[in-house]
């Protein structure tokens, strides 16, 4: 459990900063700015598939298969790839804005602000994967509090000195860049340039594609939802502002899962009992941001409390469905695991072309439901559990 609120502590920091940033922006200057949020929310899913890649992967392929050059190869890969996807978004900006149905003007500014922040958390988020699979997750917390800091009091000292959204984006951007520069250097070591795409993608081809799928469906449903359903779309960005922070830090619960499946030190009943605490814990935050937050937002109750019902739902599922992911993807079969995730994902891109604003909160049950049957259904077909609570492998597939 130690471990798990350490990583959660990380992406707590990485999501939750973002937010508060964004919220007191909107207090010290326009209404407007909070939609930035969502307005962003798509380009997030890009770089979450570019990192599973040369991340998550690399390291498993690593731990797996003793390869010592995979982590460093895919640093620099990552790096270079990165530099060039964010760099296009941002110099794409106004056609980017456009397409999402919101005014270039208002946003241009703050929205390149926004993607340039999140290159940044995924340069962070590089050094910080490759610390929990070294077990050194203290070093990886105190990074994670040094470089949320500097952002946040740079870019909320700069605001309230100055008006000028160039000089504030510049100003908030340049301390965390040398900082992310620095660990980058100082986390670095020799190697010899390795690359095995087809073995890192079948560790986590899954969550590739889970993230592939979540780029397209928020961007062109977010589009459509801030062209048609504006009263919608800010309680759909109210939910976010107090829901996404907790998805993140749900994350951590697959990366301690695959960084012990990874060194044979997986046992499913301690890290679903530790699972299910830690999502109380999380809705339980949700549930107080929930009733703290609403009247300071003008948007309708009944609208909010239906999005928020789904959540909570969705959140109850995420245990069960996350390990068994984690566990099928890695140790047995990936194009089955991914192929589950493909049809998953599916019926919930389907789902969001629904005519109704509540699109979300039906593919989101959808998605879980399928996940909890399908994964289920492969776990209990292939494995049963020993007296330890390992899994145990009963046939071939």
């Amino acid at each position: 459990m130690n471990r798990l609120l350490r990583i959660w502590l990380d992406n707590f920091l990485l999501s939750f900063i973002p937010i508060v940033s964004r919220f007191f922006l909107w207090l010290i200057g326009s209404s407007d700015l909070i939609v930035i949020f969502s307005l962003t929310y798509p380009i997030q899913f890009v770089g979450s598939m570019i990192l599973s890649i040369f991340s998550v992967w690399a390291n498993i392929d690593k731990e797996k298969n003793k390869n010592k050059n995979s982590v460093m190869t895919w640093l620099v890969i990552w790096t270079i790839i990165a530099i060039i996807v964010y760099w296009l978004f941002a110099l794409n900006i106004e056609w980017y804005i456009n397409f999402m149905n919101m005014d270039v003007e208002s946003y241009k500014i703050f929205s390149i602000y926004s993607i340039l922040q999140l290159f940044l958390a995924f340069e962070l988020s590089l050094v910080l994967n490759k610390l929990y699979f070294e077990w050194n997750n203290k070093l990886a917390n105190k990074y994670s509090i040094i470089s949320n800091s500097l952002s946040f009091v740079f870019l909320i000292w700069t605001a309230l000195l100055t008006k000028n959204q160039v000089i504030i984006t510049i100003c908030a951007l340049i301390p965390n860049a040398l900082f992310i520069l620095y660990i980058l250097i100082k986390n670095s070591n020799k190697f010899k340039f390795h690359v095995n795409i087809l073995q890192w993608i079948k560790y986590d081809s899954s969550e590739l594609f889970t993230k592939f799928a979540l780029f397209l469906i928020y961007l062109f449903w977010l589009s459509n939802i801030f062209q048609f359903w504006e009263e919608y779309a800010a309680a759909i960005a109210f939910m976010s502002l107090i829901t996404d922070t907790q998805r993140d830090m749900a994350m951590a619960i697959g990366t301690l899962a695959k960084v012990d499946i990874s060194k044979n030190k997986f046992n499913y009943y301690e890290h679903r009992r530790n699972a299910f605490k830690y999502i109380f814990l999380l809705i339980a935050s949700i549930i107080i941001l929930f009733v703290t937050l609403f009247k300071v937002y003008d948007i309708a109750f009944e609208i909010a409390i239906i999005y928020w019902i789904i959540d909570i739902i969705d959140f109850l599922f995420f245990p069960v469905n996350e390990l068994k992911t984690c566990y099928l993807q890695i140790e047995r079969s990936a194009s089955k695991t991914t192929w589950n995730i493909f049809c998953s994902y599916g019926i919930r891109t389907l789902l969001s072309f629904l005519p109704t604003p509540f699109c979300t909160a039906i593919w989101q049950i959808a998605n879980s439901l399928y996940d909890f049957i399908a994964f289920g259904y492969l776990t209990k077909k292939h494995y049963k559990l020993n007296e330890k609570w390992v899994f145990i492998k009963k046939t071939n597939w």
